[in-house]
């Protein structure tokens, strides 16, 4: 029956779905026993299945945060799959999603941060501002991912956004593990243009 479900997720069929809860009303329960399992809401938001990964999230709020095998969560599999509108229908369904940590504390904000996708990014920052607080397991923020990883549109976006949310002081100044502020790591790595696009912010580097 797991198998029927999960071609079910695959293709979108959420009158599947219902014809399978019917002969078995425990059935989505089964997925909140494993720590880590592809649920029917991973592999719907993969596939871009997008009305059936919401389906299932609505009856089962926790495989939100559940994360498969690989340290990813429904969410995580979207935006690694490329499936852009489900990304926006999942972050508008519930904008918590974005601060999900997933393998090595990565959020759905640090990714968009590191394949430097202003787009999202922008989208994420307006839907859960919060978000800009989470750290990997290194220490960093997203603007360290975006810095370490030469994103300069991403950057734009990021230091935007901080100016405007009268945050930029209290990000920048975050140091990772190894005691650095995205700026320090800017310097450092002789990263130039994102040294110049907010010249005022070297005020907060120690």
């Amino acid at each position: 029956m797991e198998q029927i479900l999960a071609e079910a997720a695959q293709s979108g069929d959420i009158n599947a779905l219902y014809h399978l809860l019917r002969q078995d009303p425990t059935l989505l329960d089964k997925y909140d026993e494993p720590s880590f399992v592809d649920t029917p809401a991973h592999i719907a938001a993969a596939a871009g299945s997008t009305h059936f990964a919401i389906e299932v999230l609505s009856l089962k709020p926790s495989f939100s945060t559940k994360l498969n095998p690989d340290g990813y969560s429904p969410l995580d599999l979207a935006l690694r799959h490329g499936k852009t509108q489900t990304v926006k229908r999942l972050i508008k369904h519930d904008p918590q999603f974005i601060r999900v940590k997933g393998r090595e504390r990565f959020t759905p904000l640090h990714y968009v941060a590191e394949v430097g996708d202003a787009e999202l990014l922008a989208e994420f920052l307006e839907a859960c501002p919060e978000s800009t607080q989470d750290l990997t397991i290194r220490g960093e923020t997203a603007v360290h991912i975006a810095v370490r990883n030469n994103n300069v549109r991403a950057l734009q976006v990021l230091f935007g956004w901080l100016k405007r949310a009268n945050i930029n002081g209290q990000i920048l100044n975050w140091k990772d593990e190894y005691g650095e502020t995205a700026l320090h790591i800017a310097a450092s790595t002789n990263n130039f243009k994102a040294r110049n696009l907010y010249p005022c912010f070297f005020f907060y580097v120690d």
